[in-house]
């Protein structure tokens, strides 16, 4: 036995209820009883009737409309899988509900087919914009169709400069992590632990050549560079075969909080504390920084805000190919031990 199909309450049948004409009750709905000068009580029984009636506006004839869906998409690699991601995706749909907008989000996971099917299905859907985003801060090859599209990127830059950017200011946040050092009174015998794993990844390099700007700058220089993966266990394996060939070092600059965590345990286990032997400063601002003991002091890459100010440009038009870099502040712990700053900066 077919089951009755439910007929779909429509705008006329809200006029109806309130006593009103069609046109009436859009303006109404539409948000457009002011504009149009309509009576308070009218407005309201027209509310009411739709209430009662439980009316949904047909999404796709406003769409037609209006030339609209309010919906922006969002392309990640693996944006979606991790907390530094969700930082950003959160920050992203904050400002989108505050302007009436959705987001629709579909993850790749690195596949350029994946990635096709998505672009298709997203214009498809004619969302209002796109969000293309990357876990890595990295330089990437945009599809070109999205060129043609209001398009913004999140965490990552366009090899042709062609599409607007928000990513951390990565320089000046290994800045901070050099002038760090300085105030403590803990940037000699300083080393840098960690490489970028990543093809195009931009986050290590900047990083280092913040950090040695500020120490240059101030008489002092690096004393070397410790290499190994972004990962708490390749960290630890670098650092214990490091101190094990007779490395000392006096303070680490740490390329992720990972990395800080894999060489507090190496510099425990060979009977060196923090920060009394070593002095540690770390980037991300995660919650592993807060869990170590002592604290990390980590200079914080603004993910929520990248995420936020990336919508902000696609409500403003995406015009223009500007790279807006976010400012990395300070959650500050005990690693650095000294007159470090506490607090964010």
């Amino acid at each position: 036995m077919k089951s009755k199909s439910v007929r779909r309450v429509t705008l006329g049948d809200v006029a109806a209820r309130a006593g009103v004409s069609p046109t009436t009750a859009s303006y109404i709905l539409n948000g457009r009883a002011g504009e149009m000068r309509i009576a308070g009580e009218t407005e309201r029984r027209v509310r009411e009737a739709a209430e009662e009636l439980q009316y949904r506006p047909n999404r796709l004839a406003r769409n037609l409309r209006t030339s609209t869906t309010k919906t922006y998409g969002v392309i990640s690699d693996f944006v979606a899988s991790g907390h530094f991601a969700g930082e950003m995706l959160s920050g992203a749909a904050t400002v989108a509900r505050a302007s009436g907008h959705l987001l629709v989000i579909g993850e790749t996971e690195g596949d350029v087919e994946v990635e096709a099917r998505l672009v298709d299905e997203m214009l498809d859907r004619h969302v209002d914009g796109i969000l293309y985003a990357t876990l890595v801060t990295m330089e990437i090859s945009v599809p070109e169709v999205l060129r043609k599209h209001p398009t913004v990127l999140m965490n990552c830059v366009d090899t042709t400069g062609q599409l607007p950017a928000v990513i951390p200011d990565e320089v000046g946040g290994g800045r901070v992590a050099g002038e760090l050092l300085l105030e403590s009174g803990r940037a000699a015998g300083a080393y840098v632990v960690g490489a970028d794993p990543t093809p195009g990844a931009l986050a290590g390099g900047r990083r280092l050549t913040g950090v040695e700007a500020a120490l240059n700058e101030a008489g002092h220089a690096l004393a070397g560079m410790i290499p190994c993966e972004w990962s708490v266990r390749e960290a630890f394996a670098a650092m214990d075969g490091w101190l094990r060939d007779g490395g000392r070092p006096g303070a680490l600059v740490c390329m992720n909080d990972r990395i800080a965590m894999g060489v507090s345990q190496a510099l425990a286990e060979h009977g060196l504390q923090v920060p009394g032997d070593v002095a540690i400063v770390s980037f991300d601002g995660s919650e592993l920084a807060s869990w170590l003991r002592p604290t990390l002091t980590s200079v914080a890459v603004p993910y929520a805000g990248i995420g936020a100010r990336a919508v902000e440009l696609l409500l403003a038009g995406a015009a223009g190919r500007e790279v807006e870099e976010m400012p990395m502040d300070v959650v500050a712990g005990g690693s650095l031990g000294g007159g470090g700053s506490t607090g964010k900066r």
